[in-house]
């Protein structure tokens, strides 16, 4: 079973959404979710200022064996990337709840907060996936 930490909030699209409690989130995808794609060789993510409705594609990751969407967790505006992930994608991989975060953005709607799964939930999905 993978790494599925209780303070976070989740999607069924496998990303993973940290409340900072300031009105934005920082999100990035799950321990499960980087495992599926394998060593990531190369990560897109979006211009800081754009807006972004939950479910639209926010940034691409790409590994050896595929390209993946993540998707927009909640409304609102991107308001910081993580430059590190041009040179160093990898640390999605090494670290994908801590340094391998992908964006932080606004919430512009917080009862979107409480759509996202919590940890019991998204292990549910996470479980049957690997069924």
């Amino acid at each position: 079973m993978s790494d599925i930490p209780n303070e976070l909030s989740y999607t069924k699209s496998h990303e993973w959404v940290a409340n900072d409690g300031d009105g934005t989130v920082t999100v990035g995808i799950t321990e499960y979710a980087q495992g599926s794609l394998g060593d990531l060789v190369f990560v897109e993510l979006p211009e800081t200022g754009t807006k972004f409705a939950v479910g639209d594609p926010v940034a691409v990751v790409e590994s050896v064996k595929a390209a993946s969407d993540i998707y927009a967790p909640v409304d609102g505006e991107i308001v910081e990337v993580n430059e590190e992930l041009a040179d160093s994608p990898e640390r999605v991989n090494e670290d994908p709840f801590g340094e391998g975060w992908l964006f932080k953005m606004t919430v512009d709607n917080t009862e979107q907060l409480s759509d996202l799964l919590d940890a019991e939930a998204y292990g549910d999905i996470v479980e049957a996936e690997e069924d």
